[in-house]
């Protein structure tokens, strides 16, 4: 058999990316002038921008990510932590909102989002030891409370970090929040200006700044209102609907006639309406209830609950901003915004 008739070795077609040094030669330039082009460097002409992105255009080229985080130390990737188990994660509307608004946020800026549960102690000691590894270019952290130290564990570690709500008054850290005391005194005061006046109040857990803020409006807005305050009708629950339940059990035993409720989420809110229910009682002709969040849960309550209107979108769209200021400028994202909240009336008031 001649040479000619031996099979073949089956040939297919060159699939090589095009490379750096391809792009440079069709747009004329050097190597160092489209890599500060890929990166971002103001110290390119425009003209060299604009023949180097045509380049770009019209080889497909993509940039190596692992070679561009060596030079920049960058990973494209932000993390968003919640300090709590996944049921709460996926149950409550809070948190969905939250990751909606910051998915839309971090949209544009070319940045994977990491969602990271960190339930206990052991948990959060590994993740600072991952995040320190600069493994991501920074972070967002959801749900704080008071004792939190791996907010600070991550300022030690200079990660750019952005919260979702504070820890106290004298929070340091970028952080995002609704105007929680002043929507707990307008759901009050709409519970007043309806004749109420035994109301009750099934609050956060109190080593959260935003359940001890809507304990404060509710408060404020009784005594704005010549009302005293009665500490028995203040009942502490976990932001869950059997936490809202067992709540409004115990104010039912304290104040059988109580005549209002200003639940401090919804969910703690729908909890309360099957309490109520099962005690014989109607909402809102014996009870009228009203809830945080403007969830919903909220329009699907029977009665539809009567809520304060926290913009959880909007505040995860905000955390996202503050966070790529603060990754890109270190310094320009501790800053503090607060939204503001509305109250929307339903038929549970």
């Amino acid at each position: 058999m001649s040479s000619a008739e031996l099979p073949q070795p089956h040939r297919t077609a060159d699939v090589r990316r095009p490379t750096l040094n391809a792009v440079a030669a069709r747009a004329g330039v050097g190597r160092g002038t489209v890599s500060r082009v890929i990166n971002g460097s103001p110290k390119v002409s425009a003209h060299s921008r604009a023949v180097v992105e045509q380049a770009i255009a019209e080889l497909g080229y993509v940039p190596n990510r692992a070679a561009r985080s060596l030079v920049t130390r960058r990973t494209d990737s932000v993390a968003l932590v919640v300090p709590d188990a996944e049921t709460r994660l996926f149950s409550e509307p809070y948190f969905s909102g939250i990751i909606r608004g910051v998915s839309a946020g971090l949209a544009g800026a070319g940045m994977q989002l990491l969602l990271v549960l960190a339930r206990d102690g052991a948990e959060y000691e590994r993740l600072a030891g991952y995040l320190s590894a600069q493994r991501v270019d920074g972070v967002l952290l959801m749900a704080v409370h008071s004792d939190d130290t791996l907010a600070d564990r991550l300022d030690e570690l200079a990660v750019p970090t952005v919260l979702a709500g504070r820890r106290s008054d004298a929070e340091r850290l970028g952080h995002v929040r609704a105007d929680n005391l002043g929507g707990a005194r307008i759901a009050v005061e709409h519970l007043l200006a309806g004749g109420r006046r035994a109301i009750g109040t099934i609050a956060g857990p109190m080593d959260m700044e935003a359940a001890r803020e809507r304990l404060d409006g509710y408060r404020e807005a009784l005594t704005r209102a010549g009302v005293s305050v009665d500490e028995d009708l203040v009942v502490c629950g976990d932001f869950t609907e059997d936490g809202g339940r067992a709540a409004m059990r115990e104010l039912l035993r304290r104040r059988p006639g109580l005549d209002a409720v200003f639940a401090a989420s919804d969910v703690m809110a729908s909890g309360a309406v099957l309490e109520l229910r099962a005690a014989g009682l109607r909402v809102p002709q014996d009870v009228a209830l009203v809830g945080f969040d403007d969830s919903i849960v909220a329009r699907h309550i029977d009665p539809p609950l009567t809520s304060v209107r926290q913009p959880l979108e909007e505040m995860g769209r905000t955390m996202a901003s503050l966070l790529l200021e603060e990754i890109a400028h270190r310094g320009t994202g501790h800053r503090a915004v607060v939204l503001p909240t509305e109250l929307v009336v339903r038929e549970s008031a």
